[in-house]
């Protein structure tokens, strides 16, 4: 499958090549390459996080996941296959760090409510997260499905975030920290 990154990629490879080729045709000795950094790197992540239970106030559209996990879980899609966690209580302040954080281009999410017997979903855009003690409240606009009032065993899956690879930009290392596990 040819993602946007990877397309950009190749792209990229084959305007770099296009001129060691034709020195190379000429029959003349190809110049030392550039001196000039190359990018940051950067992956897409996305996080999870899990409750007991939650409620939602429709008059002020707030949305409270109670008995919330202290740890938020991230991935990132193929070929970085990077996966981690966070504790959620550090994942509440990440959320307006940078020049393209959450604060100033609010994600979409999927919250998957248990209700009695039936699985409720909800796609929903959050800000303005806050957490006292075991309790995570956001901001919703509703974009699809209709929130219940009250229900249990709440999952909610958050849409990507860029964050740079690289331990040496400044984004990249306050967050390292986060990664455990890198799987190729």
């Amino acid at each position: 499958m040819t993602t946007r990154r990877n397309f950009v990629a190749a792209a990229a490879a084959l305007s770099a090549a296009a001129p060691v080729a034709t020195v190379l045709a000429q029959g003349t000795a190809p110049v030392a390459p550039s001196t000039a950094k190359p990018a940051t790197k950067t992956a897409d992540f996305l996080f999870v996080q899990t409750a007991t239970g939650m409620t939602y106030d429709a008059a002020t559209k707030k949305f409270t996941m109670t008995d919330v996990s202290p740890i938020t879980v991230f991935f990132s899609d193929r070929p970085d296959r990077i996966a981690g966690n966070m504790k959620t209580a550090r994942f509440v302040p990440f959320w307006s760090e940078g020049k393209d954080s959450f604060a100033s281009n609010p994600p979409n999410a999927d919250i998957s409510i248990i209700e009695g017997k039936a699985m409720s979903q909800v796609v929903a855009v959050l800000r303005n997260p806050v957490l006292k003690g075991d309790t995570l409240t956001y901001d919703v606009e509703i974009l699809q499905g209709k929130m219940p009032g009250e229900g249990a065993d709440v999952s909610v899956f958050i849409d990507i975030i860029g964050m740079p690879l690289t331990p040496v930009s400044v984004a990249g290392v306050a967050r390292r920290t986060y990664r455990r596990a890198v799987i190729y």
